[in-house]
């Protein structure tokens, strides 16, 4: 097995992708990436990006060459085609970490469970989804546990934030790249919810990877993250803002019934609906057990890195 520290990162330039990329950079890993355009301007310099689609087999094999680790981040924008992209792309990562008996790194969420196993999830808790995307989500995972030929690692994970997170829960409790107003919170008032801060998910894999020679064939990791409710996520926005008065308000999710037959996103987040009826949380025991402690960024600094993120605040 190669025992050089080469990463390929697919989704690098979104929310976990970028996080994972970032931390393990820290860690003096060579990282590269796969970008449909490489010679566009922003992209990280200490980064070797690689030009390709990943629903190309060909160009993840290419960029895949030699790696040791190969974290498949990459999601179809806004939720589209969910049913039509997302298992070849994942059989495209399996087939290159295959090739090169590298370790498949897959962040994971809590779509994949249903309430039977609500409210604290463990890794082994039945898998039983309520919708679409959670089918899929668990098809994914069945993918990994059946390839006994390719180690995987799943970090699942609650609702993603921070600075460079695209599509997620956060922003659409705000209006990104406007003066924060209201925090629209999708859940009644007083219950919590659980929060995954990209910067400890990113820092969670590179610490779980430096200790491969240990993790199982088919490892698996909850990751708790912050379990706060509205009032909390408030506070922190009005020190962020400097807006004592900021109010919090009901997300409105009659909007995603309406707009539903017009818009994807808006559909797809109508249907996590059901996420937010329970004090959901990831039981973080295992993990703490293996790394001592979970990576975890203060709920404000949080919040106020994720809204100067979004072009919220200065």
């Amino acid at each position: 097995m190669n025992t050089s520290k080469t990463a390929l990162i697919l989704g690098a330039t979104g929310g976990a992708g970028g996080e994972i990329a970032a931390a393990l950079l820290r860690r003096g890993w060579t990282v590269r990436a796969l970008v449909r355009n490489a010679a566009h301007p922003g992209l990280d310099p200490r980064i070797d990006w690689h030009e390709g689609d990943a629903m190309r087999a060909d160009d993840v094999a290419r960029a895949a060459a030699g790696v040791t680790v190969l974290v498949h981040a990459v999601n179809p924008p806004g939720y589209r085609d969910w049913d039509k992209l997302v298992l070849p792309m994942l059989d495209h990562s399996l087939a290159a970490a295959r090739a090169n008996a590298a370790r498949l790194v897959l962040p994971g969420t809590v779509y994949n469970y249903g309430p039977d196993a609500f409210p604290l999830l463990a890794e082994d808790d039945p898998q039983q989804p309520l919708t679409r995307k959670g089918a899929i989500r668990v098809a994914m995972e069945q993918r990994l546990a059946e390839a006994a030929d390719v180690r995987s690692l799943i970090l699942r994970c609650g609702d993603f934030f921070g600075p460079h997170a695209g599509n997620n829960w956060f922003a659409a409790m705000i209006k990104p790249g406007r003066r924060v107003r209201a925090l629209l919170y999708p859940g009644r008032r007083g219950l919590p919810h659980t929060w995954a801060y990209l910067p400890d998910v990113g820092e969670t894999v590179a610490r779980l990877l430096e200790r491969e020679g240990e993790l199982e064939r088919f490892a698996r990791f909850h990751f708790a993250g912050h379990l706060v409710d509205g009032d909390a996520l408030l506070a922190a926005a009005r020190r962020a803002t400097g807006q004592a008065t900021l109010p919090l308000r009901a997300f409105p999710w009659w909007l995603t019934r309406l707009a539903a037959p017009f818009s994807v996103l808006l559909r797809e987040l109508g249907e996590m609906r059901y996420l937010w009826r329970v004090p959901l949380q990831l039981d973080n025991r295992r993990l703490r057990a293996w790394l001592g402690e979970e990576p975890h960024t203060p709920l404000e600094q949080a919040v106020a890195a994720t809204l100067r993120g979004f072009g919220c605040v200065e």
